[in-house]
């Protein structure tokens, strides 16, 4: 029964999570609220945060999973992509704690661990599905033939959905995080209200720059008419972008999911956490007769669970890396 530490660090999340024979013990998640001041997360104070942070969150994840140290029998972590200096601390934490208890490093894929949430619980899909990955930084659509082979057949082409939602908020006005806060004005706003543009990109591809442009300039133009305009429709505004960016994800996935016969889909990443999101995927699919999969909200944005899973897979082929592993800004998928 392996025992499988995790570690997560490529971001703005220190997180660590124990794994046991494929079940969560423990997923403790370390947040950096030091960044809201400045509207987004800064590299530079983000790594200076994570190694504040690393060692009690693999401590609590130690206790509240009841293992000791000398129970690890191997220890995952983030690889990348990420920022590198957050990468750095979680990436060389996890090589001095696994040459100090003489148990092998697995590295992850930052993205597949996102994938691989879905194998947490009971309730796994069956390969292939095809597999929506929706954060910040990253849109695409995944082909998951198995636990490590993927296949990214679809991605954005410019910024991210959830860059296009947090872009959004900075126009609004709105405090940092921004996807969180449109999520909650738009359940109290009508999605019709406003009609933003879905862009035109060929086969499974996304862009979300001119939708972006599209929200700035819409902005700009009504409070030439109505400088309160912002204030007074926000709840609307926020329903309408939330419904185009939904829309563009869906219409993708849908195509290529009838494209290729797929008839299993899931959703990954921090904007799986979106509830229009959510409730789209679960209509899609009752609509075609397929089934979904969304991960837990806990298991949605970075989390350790999601690569303690992942490396557990790994162990049991025996990927193991040597103690030589860098961590990459930039890792392909």
């Amino acid at each position: 029964m392996p025992v499988i530490l995790g570690i997560e660090s490529s971001c703005d999340e220190t997180s660590a999570s124990v794994c046991a024979d494929g079940t969560i013990l423990s997923n403790i998640i370390a947040n950096q609220k030091i960044h809201e001041a400045y509207g987004g997360v800064v590299p530079e104070l983000a790594s200076r945060v994570h190694q504040q942070n690393i060692i009690p969150a693999v401590q609590q994840a130690l206790l509240n999973a009841k293992v000791s140290k000398n129970d690890i029998d191997a220890v995952a972590f983030t690889r990348g992509p990420g920022l590198l200096g957050s990468l750095l601390v979680g990436v060389s934490f996890a090589k001095a704690f696994a040459l100090a208890n003489d148990i092998p490093l697995i590295d992850i894929n930052h993205m597949q661990g996102h994938v691989l949430a879905h194998f947490i619980g009971e309730d796994k899909p069956q390969f292939p599905f095809l597999c929506l990955t929706v954060s910040g930084g990253h849109t695409q659509i995944v082909l998951v033939k198995d636990y490590f082979d993927m296949q990214v057949i679809g991605q954005t082409q410019d910024d991210a959905a959830g860059e296009a939602l947090d872009k959004t908020s900075k126009i609004l006005g709105l405090p940092y995080p921004g996807g969180p806060i449109i999520d909650k004005y738009a359940r109290q706003g009508n999605p019709n209200a406003f009609t933003f543009p879905e862009p035109q990109i060929p086969g499974y591809d996304f862009s979300f720059s001119g939708l972006k442009t599209a929200i700035l300039y819409f902005i700009r133009d009504q409070e030439k008419l109505n400088p309160n305009f912002k204030e007074e429709h926000m709840a609307d505004i926020c329903a309408s972008v939330e419904r185009r960016v939904v829309t563009i994800l869906l219409n993708k996935l849908k195509r290529a999911a009838l494209d290729l016969e797929i008839k299993t889909v899931s959703l990954a990443g921090g904007v799986s956490a979106n509830t229009d999101l959510r409730l789209g995927l679960q209509q899609l699919a009752d609509e075609q007769g397929w089934k979904a999969f969304i991960p837990k909200f806990e298991y949605c944005t970075d989390n350790a669970a999601m690569i303690a899973i992942a490396g557990y897979y790994k162990y049991l082929k025996g990927e193991f890396v040597g103690q030589q592993v860098a961590p990459l800004a930039r890792m392909p998928f």
